[in-house]
């Protein structure tokens, strides 16, 4: 039996990311282009992938230190409470490396995330 280890580096308070998927882009972006903490359905909604590839992600960069998370805390708001996500601010410069690099590999991915500025 082989076993493979995946060694991750970490750099200021935050993981390099392992693999950089067009979703994970399209993720990044939307967090980009987000004024405010976001909540996970409209990364859904405005990514276009389904809830079960977002929110993974979302656990992924959060795991790696790209995003941190908080439950909504919004006593009027009736439904269920809603997770808010944000870039942490050394996540940004990086986040924006990451997607200018898939819109430079991959141009079909690039048309889904054209929105965000470099």
């Amino acid at each position: 039996m082989t076993r493979r280890y995946l060694y991750i580096a970490r750099f200021g308070g935050m993981d390099q990311l392992s693999r950089l998927t067009p979703a994970t882009a399209e993720v990044l972006a939307t967090l980009l282009d987000a004024p405010a903490p976001v909540w996970g359905l409209r990364v859904v909604n405005e990514t276009g992938r389904p809830a079960g590839s977002v929110y993974p992600i979302l656990a992924r960069l959060e795991a790696a230190g790209w995003v941190s998370s908080v439950w909504e805390d919004d006593p009027g708001r009736t439904g269920p409470r809603r997770r808010l996500y944000e870039l942490t601010a050394d996540a940004v410069p990086a986040a924006r490396a990451a997607v200018a690099r898939i819109r430079a590999t991959q141009p079909a991915a690039s048309a889904r995330i054209a929105g965000v500025n470099s």
